[in-house]
């Protein structure tokens, strides 16, 4: 089977590591591992390129990253921190020479269509709309020319909105996530890896902290494990060390980390 190539993007909170004011928390800011961008992943598999989500962020990662093509795009949830690089998809649409495929459920499609209409209908005559909306609810295929790859939606709380994970090849991202469901637990099992959120230690309303996402990755039993989605309160070098003491199987993500599975 083609290897599937998995490049963290951002990892941080909702307002990164910095904050724009300077606040960096308990974190050691010497570690360039503590730098952390919002949360976004790329994922690379034969000859499609897929963004999962577009972070405000989003010009740094794929300058950083060296991604000069994307084909596709998958929202997790319609949040700022997870929208609101979308403008920074115009090169792509110049570069493909047509409209780039979007993917959300339909609540991120209505948000995305209100606040970003001039991206996905004509209002002027200098400038072309550049999107594609497709509306998702349970299983799709994103496919060009002979390479394709299936998705499966994971419907998961954040807080008070349905949140999607996506589980494909084996691998399973719930970046933003309070509580999965027992149906959706059972899709989860004998994955090949689990990137998932671990905001805080102490309890948060609307993500997980690391109590209860160390309970569902021990119920779960992926072959591995990173944490993303980590807030200015958690250390790097000291997540990493609490970890080992775990299991060798679980690390903290950090902006940048590949993994090929």
């Amino acid at each position: 089977m083609k290897k599937t190539e998995i490049t963290l993007l951002g990892c941080g909170s909702s307002l990164g590591v910095p904050r724009i004011d300077g606040y960096w928390g308990k974190v050691d800011k010497k570690n360039k591992k503590n730098h952390r961008m919002r949360c976004s992943l790329f994922i690379k598999y034969k000859d499609l390129n897929i963004i999962i989500d577009t972070s405000p962020d989003m010009k740094n990662q794929l300058l950083n990253n060296k991604i000069k093509k994307i084909d596709f795009v998958v929202y997790t949830h319609d949040h700022a921190d997870q929208t609101h690089g979308i403008n920074e998809l115009r090169p792509f649409f110049w570069i493909n020479k047509k409209k780039i495929p979007i993917y959300a459920n339909k609540r991120t499609s209505n948000y995305l269509l209100k606040s970003f209409e001039y991206l996905f209908v004509k209002k002027s005559k200098y400038y072309k709309p550049i999107l594609e909306m497709n509306i998702i609810k349970n299983n799709f295929l994103l496919k060009k020319k002979n390479n394709s790859i299936k998705l499966e939606t994971i419907k998961v709380k954040h807080g008070d909105i349905d949140c999607n994970g996506y589980l494909f090849n084996k691998i399973a991202y719930i970046s933003d996530c309070s509580s999965i469901s027992n149906e959706c637990l059972k899709k989860l099992m004998n994955l090949k890896l689990l990137i998932i959120d671990c905001l805080k230690f102490k309890r948060h309303a609307t993500h997980l902290n690391f109590k209860t996402c160390l309970s569902y990755i021990k119920m779960l039993n992926p072959r591995k494990t990173i944490l993303t989605n980590l807030h200015s309160d958690i250390d790097y070098s000291s997540l990493k060390k609490k970890l080992s003491k775990i299991s060798k199987n679980i690390i903290p993500g950090y902006d940048g980390l590949r993994v090929i599975i």
